[in-house]
């Protein structure tokens, strides 16, 4: 019997569709936002990962579950479970999903949705939702060539903001890809992806049209971010990496970032 393989970009963590042999190429990363590594197009699969990688898992806030891969693996952002009125939804995901992950999930209250912030998390989306049930997983229309495994679980959707249940509300910001999303809790929070970057310091938050390859948005998406966002109320701003969040005060955040930023690109330009 023929081996298949549902293979996994090292680069981008993205799963590809079963195939006798891996694909010649992946189309996330040879976009001008990613890049291929420097070790060229390189493969691996979910099998394989669960032998040599496993997920950190933590409570980081009431009713918000971090999940990290470690060591780290392909661009190492981390998926959140969030707990809302009624549902769990995982925000985000990572490409590691294993039998412990799993347990753990579903002790926490498992998930009823799954929402990605735009391509680059996509992963292993479909697995994730197999393994609870065959869950929606919601994507903005405008990124549905992106998808690099279509499955009956990805739910498209268009316009600017779609409520999921529970008080969460998915927002279009556009920015870093056309349908690029953020998740609004009525809790207070914002689920930002890097469509609105959490910085180091954790007072500012950054905007690029590619962050490998340091492209930086013009200042029509960046205010346009902040349009999408500034009917929402939040205190609160969890980005994709562990310990990226804004805890107080963080739409005023967003909003004097956006100010910098654009003092920036036009001192630049000038």
């Amino acid at each position: 019997m023929t081996k298949r393989f549902r293979c996994i970009c090292e680069t981008c963590g993205v799963q590809f569709p079963e195939s006798e042999q891996p694909p010649e190429r992946c189309a996330i990363c040879e976009d001008f936002r990613q890049y291929v590594g420097l070790d060229g197009q390189r493969w691996t699969d979910l099998a394989e990962m669960q032998r040599t990688h496993k997920n950190e898992i933590a409570e980081i806030a009431p009713g918000v579950l971090s999940i990290h891969t470690q060591p780290k693996f392909a661009i190492g952002q981390r998926a959140l479970v969030v707990k809302a009125r009624g549902i769990n939804v995982l925000w985000d995901c990572v490409t590691l999903i294993d039998d412990a992950t799993v347990a753990a999930v579903r002790e926490f209250g498992g998930i009823s949705a799954i929402a990605i912030s735009h391509p680059h998390y996509y992963s292993t989306m479909a697995e994730w939702s197999a393994a609870f049930g065959g869950v929606p997983v919601y994507i903005h229309e405008s990124d549905r060539a992106w998808v690099m495994r279509p499955a009956d679980c990805v739910k498209f959707w268009g316009g600017e903001t779609t409520e999921i249940g529970g008080g969460l509300t998915l927002i279009r910001c556009g920015g870093h890809f056309e349908g690029g999303q953020v998740m609004h809790s009525e809790a207070g929070a914002l689920f930002a992806g890097d469509i609105i970057q959490v910085c180091p310091d954790r007072r500012w938050v950054g905007f690029m049209r590619s962050y490998p390859n340091y492209i930086p948005l013009p200042e029509s998406s960046v205010r346009a971010i902040v349009r999408a966002v500034e009917p929402f109320g939040f205190d609160r701003i969890y980005g994709a990496w562990p310990k990226h969040e804004i805890m107080t005060d963080a739409k005023e955040a967003v909003r004097r970032s956006a100010d910098r930023y654009v003092r920036a690109l036009r001192e630049v330009i000038g």
